[in-house]
Order: structure tokens, then sequence, then C-alpha cells
């Protein structure tokens, strides 16, 4: 994943177990302003499903997804 610099907040979900890591994403893109970008790094098997499941339920788009191993990470912005 390239482009750090667009990244207006790093949420470090690791050691969170479904559905947590899902909510704090969610919760994190609703405070946050319409086109804010979030990065999500996750180790939860169930994060790369979960959370673009909640996105589709919101105004939130994923721009980026990358898998390593366990680690997830999740590049979404609030539309």
């Amino acid at each position: 994943m390239a482009q750090q610099d667009n990244v207006d907040e790093t949420l470090d979900l690791r050691g969170l177990k479904c559905p947590l890591p899902a909510l704090y994403a969610k919760r994190a893109l609703l405070r946050s302003g319409s086109g804010s970008v979030i990065e999500i790094v996750a180790d939860d098997p169930l994060a790369h499903i979960d959370i673009p499941h909640i996105c589709r339920e919101e105004a939130i788009e994923v721009v980026a997804s990358e898998c390593d191993g366990d680690l997830v990470r999740l590049r979404l912005r609030r539309l």
C-alpha cells in the first residue's frame, strides 16, 4: 500500500476480535469529516470480510486492501 501521506488517521486494531475491529473502524469514520481517509491495521481473521461489509452499509469506500499473513491493512474513505 503506497501514499501514507493521504491518511488522516491510523487505527491499530491488532489483538481485537470480531466484531470489534469493524465497529471501531465504523465509529472512527462516522466521527471524521467527509473525504477523511483512515487506515486500519488488524489481525483478526475476519477483519478483511467484516470491515468492507460494514463499509457497504455506510457511505464508506474501501480505497485499498492488503493482506500479509494474519495482518490486514485497509484504507477507508468516508464519502
